[in-house]
Order: C-alpha cells, then structure tokens, then sequence
C-alpha cells in the first residue's frame, strides 16, 4: 500500500509539474551539483517488526551519463545492520527550488542485531522530494524500500522513512 502510494505521488508531481503548458519551461533533468548526503530514518516504518534508527552518508554525482546519475552510499542502523551499495538516480528540478529524485542500487547487506531480509544482496530503490536551497545545498524526505528481489525464499523487506541533508561538494572544498 505504502509503496503504490509513493509511485503514485511520484508519478503525480512528474504529471503536474513536468507536462503542464506552464510548467514545461521549468523542469529540468539532473540541474544538480555533485552532493554528499546525510541522513537519519526510521528503520522498518512499515512492518514495524525490527524498528530501528537509520543513518545514511552518500555521495551523489553531478554529471550523469545517459540520464543517470551515480551514487555510492553507506547505511547502519541502531540495531547494528548495515548496507552499502553503489547505483543510479534521476533528479527531476522543478521551478529551480524543488527536487523529485528517484534512485536504485544493489548492495550488500549484514543484519548485525537488527532485521533478517534473507540474503547477503539486496536492492535499495528510493522515491525522494526535497527543496534545493541558493547555494545548491537541499532539505529533502525520502522513501526507500530494500529487499532481495526474491532471489531468497525468506524476502521480508524494509521501508525507511528518511530526512536528508545534501551539501554540494563545492561548499565543502
């Protein structure tokens, strides 16, 4: 339910924002800088089985290559799980302020105390709408859903609810 939610709202925005008459001017695809992103969750918001806190360091490209951009990114919880995996995002800016990001990695997962997912490799995707600040820098509350594709009997499955902070690597060096 949670999930068909945030692809609809998604899909919504893409619809509103990026084929109005008006609106056509103002969008952009991936108008963004290279960022690293900090961020802290609620592990599990869905199942609610293994709650957690969740912490998240990233680093996003600012050049894509045939409309993806890359990304690496580290992820523990308080529960000691952690997953790192390496993937692609699209950022959708709309009217220079707003960002829709959608993102997707593989990555490798250890559950440490916290949730069982089943399997050593799992796949991270993220639904994610922010507010991009002058310097480029943006507050943004993202949606991610990480499971094993069913390459594993046992595919439980996580949705993190997470608030981000993204500086653009420029402010930092």
């Amino acid at each position: 339910m949670i999930k068909r939610l945030a692809l609809w709202a998604a899909l919504s925005c893409l619809v509103v924002f990026g084929f109005s008459e008006r609106a056509t001017a103002q969008v952009t695809l991936n108008d963004t800088p290279a960022v690293i992103s900090a961020g802290v969750g609620w592990f599990d918001l869905v199942q609610t089985d293994d709650q957690a806190a969740d912490f998240r360091l990233e680093y996003r490209h600012g050049d894509d290559f045939l409309f993806l951009k890359p990304w690496v990114g580290l992820e523990v919880t308080s529960e000691g799980s952690v997953w790192g995996g390496i993937g692609v995002l699209v950022d959708v800016v709309f009217y220079d302020d707003f960002i829709l990001t959608g993102s997707f990695a593989p990555g490798f997962y250890e559950e440490g105390d916290g949730k069982d997912l089943g399997s050593a490799l799992e796949f991270r995707s993220q639904i994610e709408l922010g507010y991009q600040f002058e310097n480029k820098s943006r507050l943004s509350l993202g949606f991610s859903h990480t499971s094993n594709a069913s390459i594993d009997d046992d595919n439980p499955g996580v949705e993190v609810l997470t608030l981000y902070y993204h500086l653009p690597i420029d402010e930092i060096f």
